[in-house]
């Protein structure tokens, strides 16, 4: 939550910055940082663009230089309000002859550059479960103290199994965890109990440990079930990132039980945690060659996806002939293949830093060709569950398949 207290400013502004410009800045510095586009100007021109509900096509009879000039003024307001508040100055700084430069430029445009349009179908895809916070003196963090609810140990055992199926709290130190442990309450719901309203304002965001429950929105007057979210999803989470009303109703579709946390632990604890942990892998799987094609916005879900695993030499990853039901990346360390041919061992495949392993038995439904064991003193390797194998890169399974076996 943006924080203005001590601010040399009169109330008015405080209240502007709160409710205008924070939300506004914060939805923006989140996208961007989603995308992470060569290009920062033109996509935040587009977000304005979209934020501002204007739409962007051949029957456009906005001329490009007066649509450059309006966004740019737009943009520029936003960015002086900034200025103003991190460097207490009475307006915002004049644009710097670079600006000015640029303008001139815009002037000569008779189109709306290439490049002023890419990403277009980026921008209208559905929000991350995670965002960065809005930078500024107001962002600044007080003192915390959490909320502890008393917990049996049993209660305690329970929840941090739920957590730990979660991207966003997997990336939890001990420390962490043991706050967030005791800042969560237990919340029974009964089948056809409504947990969240749409378009209220939103305190709280629910962890799943047991039930079913659907997500519900009213489209054209209907309600109309948009989502189902069970055992370790989150939900509610999106109207504590965006200090925004609560995007639709949960009903719980049978007796389940969740775990509330409050909007001040998890912006506190949890948020900063999933963020680095995000940006982390989303930069090495740049590097894996099977997802380093992928847009920035599908890596990020796969980044989400990935439960960390470690493993010491000897431990076998996987063994030939069980049942397959994870992929793995390799994140650290050297791992081996070895195939078992009429009761000989035959080393078939090595595997090191970004190399990834266990598709074959997902794709083809069928048992473990070979087992895979950590050949250094340690390793660790980023598993995804069938689940999410099969949803996230399922479009690149003609791909995999083409990936030469060594174990037939």
């Amino acid at each position: 939550m943006a924080l203005v207290e001590g601010l040399p400013f009169a109330e008015d502004k405080k209240e502007y910055i709160l409710k205008v410009l924070d939300p506004i800045l914060e939805e923006m510095v989140s996208d961007t940082l989603t995308e992470m586009p060569k290009a920062p100007l033109d996509f935040m021109i587009q977000w304005l663009t979209k934020r501002h509900g204007k739409a962007l096509g051949s029957s456009d009879k906005v001329s490009a230089q007066s649509l450059n000039h309006m966004l740019k003024q737009e943009l520029r307001k936003l960015q002086g309000s900034l200025e103003e508040t991190c460097q207490g100055s009475a307006g915002a700084a004049p644009p710097d002859e670079e600006d000015e430069e640029e303008e001139e430029e815009d002037d000569d445009c008779d189109e709306i550059p290439e490049s002023f349009l890419k990403n277009e179908a980026s921008m209208g895809r559905p929000r991350q479960s995670v965002s960065a916070e809005a930078y500024g003196t107001w962002n600044e963090k007080k003192a915390f103290t959490p909320p502890d609810h008393p917990k049996t140990d049993e209660q305690k055992s329970r929840l941090k199994q739920t957590l730990t199926k979660s991207f966003m709290f997997s990336a939890l130190e001990d420390k962490d965890m043991a706050t967030i442990l005791g800042a969560m309450k237990e919340c029974p719901f009964s089948a056809g109990t409504k947990v969240i309203n749409e378009g209220d304002d939103g305190d709280f965001l629910f962890v799943i440990e047991k039930g079913m429950l659907e997500c519900i929105k009213n489209i054209n007057g209907e309600d109309k079930v948009v989502k189902t979210v069970n055992q370790g999803d989150v939900f509610g989470e999106l109207a504590l990132l965006y200090n925004c009303p609560r995007a639709a109703s949960v009903v719980a579709k049978e007796d389940s039980i969740c775990w509330q946390l409050d909007r001040e632990s998890f912006n506190y604890i949890v948020k900063d945690a999933a963020v680095t942990r995000r940006n982390k892998y989303d930069e090495f799987l740049k590097s894996v060659n099977l997802i380093s094609s992928l847009q920035a916005y599908e890596r990020s879900q796969i980044a989400d996806a990935l439960i960390v695993e470690h493993f010491k030499k000897g431990d076998c990853v996987i063994k030939q002939d069980d049942p397959g039901d994870k992929f793995y990346i390799v994140e650290e360390g050297h791992l081996f293949a070895e195939k078992d041919v009429g009761g000989a061992k035959k080393r078939v495949l090595d595997y090191k830093n970004g190399d990834y392993f266990g598709e074959l038995a997902l794709l083809k439904n069928q048992p473990r060709a070979a087992s895979v064991i950590v050949e250094s003193d340690t390793a660790k390797v980023l598993g995804m569950t069938r689940q999410s194998f099969t949803k996230m890169l399922g479009p690149l399974s003609s791909l995999l398949e083409k990936k030469v076996s060594a174990y037939d």
